[in-house]
């Protein structure tokens, strides 16, 4: 157990302080388990949680089509000429961006709205800094609302066994896609109030066409097939239906548009399937399976019950807001690879359900990305496109907007799973 939990320490510090090699470093950590013997080489093919690789990487490659299509485009220019101001627009794209994001990844869905808000900004002459920032928390927020929003929410309903549906609906209870959306209003509402003097009257000039919707059809297919496999009974269900379900209507666009003669969309789609995160998954899964076997989650399990004095309201606040300032600073796909097992520990060794921890981790380590630059992908990636357009932005400005709107969404969140789930 010792020697397992120093590689793994040194493991997790590699991954804070070099995260352009983060998946190399969670492969070689995993080679080193099987080399040492800790982790079985019989155990290593069943460590990996297979569904969640393939759910990530076919949901990828769909969302690819979708953005191709321009769909997301033609979406926000219907709601653009629905506003009478900037304000009202910004605080529209905001929630546009959120909604899209309960379905499609996080960092696509700012690639796919923030240019809209940057063209905004060049026509009325004014900074499309606050206007990117809102756009990219609340991408990030809503990626907590379904099984396909974010990876984080992936490897939960891995974890957790949980299905689409289950998001909304859990045991006769609100799941977190309604808990996400109450946040959702609260932090809009501090949105208007950051915007409240942006009055700057608009109007949409340039119309997206849309030529091929056959991606949409795609789209809502993966998530109509969710949803029904989702009623196929536990014992009669295999592990992996939901990665094949997302595999499959991605192989079926591709087969398409290779019939059609489109081989551009076909490549740019397996480009833009982030091989990188799911080298570092499938390494994780190993590394957290070795220290499983060596008995070092059982371990942390313990520590954490002994320190919350057994006390479930003190567990559940240790385990939100410690997930919350993590994830601030952390990316927060290897927290919650690690932290799931510890929750389920906890839960066992407690002795009460586990959707209580396991949803205030998600909201916790999902939301409290929002809290600085570089706590989430899809902050980064707003921000890299203001740079592309000239503006760079300090710590200090993005938190202005970021931190009162993170905490709205994460009070609301907390409060509301420890009512509905305690």
């Amino acid at each position: 157990m010792t020697l397992a939990l120093i590689i793994f320490g040194a493991t997790y510090i590699g991954l804070l302080i070099f995260p352009k090699i983060r998946a190399y470093i969670a492969l070689a950590s995993a080679a080193l388990f099987i080399i040492l013997g800790i982790m079985p080489i019989r155990k290593v093919f069943f460590a990996v949680d297979w569904n969640v690789i393939l759910m990530i990487a076919g949901t990828m490659g769909t969302v690819s089509f979708f953005i191709a299509s321009k769909m997301p485009a033609k979406l926000a220019d219907a709601i653009i000429d629905k506003m009478p101001d900037v304000k009202w627009t910004i605080i529209a794209l905001s929630v546009f961006a959120g909604v899209i994001s309960a379905f499609v990844d996080n960092v696509a869905t700012v690639l796919m709205v923030a240019p809209i808000a940057v063209d905004i900004a060049k026509k009325l002459r004014i900074s499309p800094v606050k206007s990117i920032i809102a756009i990219a928390i609340a991408s990030n927020l809503e990626g907590a609302a379904t099984l396909v929003g974010d990876t984080t929410s992936i490897l939960l309903g891995g974890a957790a066994n949980l299905n689409f549906v289950q998001f909304f609906f859990l045991d006769g209870k609100f799941g977190m896609f309604w808990i996400v959306q109450i946040a959702l209003i609260a932090s809009t509402a501090v949105i208007w109030f950051i915007f409240r003097k942006d009055n700057q009257p608009i109007a949409l000039e340039d119309r997206t066409e849309v030529k091929d919707y056959f991606p949409s059809f795609l789209l809502i297919g993966t998530i109509v097939a969710l949803i029904l496999v989702s009623f196929i009974p536990q014992e009669s269900k295999p592990q992996i239906i939901n990665g094949i379900v997302c595999i499959g209507f991605f192989v079926i666009g591709a087969v398409y548009y290779l019939i059609r003669g489109n081989s551009k969309w076909i490549t740019d789609a397996f480009r833009e399937i982030d091989y990188f995160t799911l080298l570092l998954l499938a390494g994780l899964f190993i590394v957290i399976g070795a220290i499983t076997e060596a008995g070092v989650i059982v371990k942390i399990s313990e520590l954490i019950v002994s320190f919350s004095g057994n006390n479930i309201f003190v567990l559940y606040t240790i385990i939100v807001w410690i997930s919350v300032i993590l994830s601030a600073f952390i990316d927060n796909i290897p927290y919650i690879a690690t932290m799931l097992p510890v929750v389920t520990g906890i839960a066992n060794l407690m002795g009460v359900s586990p959707y209580l921890l396991y949803f205030g981790l998600l909201s916790g380590a999902t939301l409290g990305g929002n809290l600085t630059p570089i706590g989430a992908s899809a902050n980064i990636a707003g921000l890299g496109i203001l740079r592309k357009e000239g503006y760079e932005v300090k710590a200090g400005e993005f938190m202005r907007i970021s931190v009162p709107y993170t905490l709205a969404a994460v009070i609301v969140g907390y409060v509301m799973i420890w009512i509905i789930w305690r």
